[in-house]
């Protein structure tokens, strides 16, 4: 595995949040007293060495981004975990020295916004945090929408109390499984925007779908989402070549193959990290052809310029792609 931009990090604190989540405190390793600067949606990969081999995981940063002094993360325990929340719920202690990559933002803050509205599901609060935190340092006025099964599983409650009653500070709370509790209504939401704001969805597969449907009239630049999962199968289809414009090789892809499977092999691969389009950790520039988009990082509009792409999940629809490697 790529460790490209890796540094060292102290795990300071464990804390239980809520039913399944734990959040995790880390701090530089001495004489270092400060963490590269990042900005609010931002994540950092977290590279663990579990018994079923290396393994690299992408987790929100949930503090304020003024707090360089620490990177705060909140892990949810996946009942579906392929061995990485498991890992970090059983084997990690405070104490622990752990490899951790600078920080990436595939979900900024748009800063420019008069009214900024968000909608958290589950785990997906993490990256709200951040942007709650920014959205109060700006005085830009928000509101959030927090859904969980019960209050027992919400977590970060006490870090959303903290804004409770300050101006333009707004936190609706919704528990669908509690007695009486329904599904958030997110055409209601969508219906009830202030003008001009902007609208951010962080949670489940399902609720990210029926949040696309929902402000599918809104002008795209109004409106964010992040995925935590695969929305689609990866390009495994092969039958087309790839030449590596820098390293000057060529490879063809086979059926069942990623591109980012066969640069392993060739040992010319870019850092990953999840291997499902979903971190943008393996962006690759492309020269020529046309690829055949799988992700979920990059818009629509990105998608259309077709010079970049994840090589870890994308394929392509013509013979031949001509990547910066």
């Amino acid at each position: 595995m790529t460790l490209s931009s890796t540094f060292q990090v102290r795990l300071r604190s464990i804390t239980f949040e809520a039913e399944h989540i734990l959040g995790f405190e880390l701090v530089p390793l001495p004489p270092a007293e400060r963490l590269p600067a990042f900005t609010a949606g931002a994540h950092i990969d977290l590279h663990l060495n579990t018994p079923g081999g290396p393994l690299v995981r992408s987790y929100s940063l949930l503090n304020d981004p003024r707090e360089t002094q620490r990177y705060c993360i909140g892990v949810n325990r996946d009942p579906k975990s392929r061995g990485g929340s498991r890992h970090v719920h059983e084997a990690l202690r405070a104490g622990d020295v752990l490899t951790i990559s600078e920080p990436r933002n595939n979900f900024p803050l748009d800063e420019g916004a008069p009214f900024n509205v968000f909608i958290a599901g589950g785990i997906g609060i993490t990256p709200m945090l951040g942007m709650i935190a920014r959205s109060q340092a700006l005085g830009t006025p928000w509101r959030l929408h927090y859904t969980a099964r019960t209050r027992e599983h919400a977590g970060f409650l006490d870090m959303l109390a903290a804004h409770q009653g300050q101006p333009g500070a707004e936190v609706r709370l919704n528990f669908d499984q509690a007695p009486g509790g329904q599904m958030l209504d997110l055409g209601r939401i969508v219906a009830d925007l202030p003008a001009g704001a902007h609208v951010y969805c962080c949670g489940p597969l399902p609720m990210l779908e029926a949040y696309e449907r929902a402000t599918a009239g809104l002008p795209p630049e109004r409106v964010h989402r992040e995925y935590f999962a695969a929305k689609e199968a990866a390009a495994t289809g092969g039958g087309f070549t790839v030449e590596l414009a820098r390293s000057r090789k060529t490879l063809e892809v086979p059926a069942g193959k990623s591109i980012l499977d066969c640069l392993i092999e060739l040992q010319v691969e870019p850092p990953f990290s999840c291997r499902e389009g979903v971190c943008g950790t393996c962006e690759v520039r492309v020269l020529e052809g046309i690829p055949d988009h799988r992700d979920l990082v990059l818009t629509d509009a990105e998608r259309a310029v077709g010079d970049r792409m994840m090589v870890c999940c994308s394929g392509a629809k013509t013979h031949k792609l001509v990547l910066d490697l």
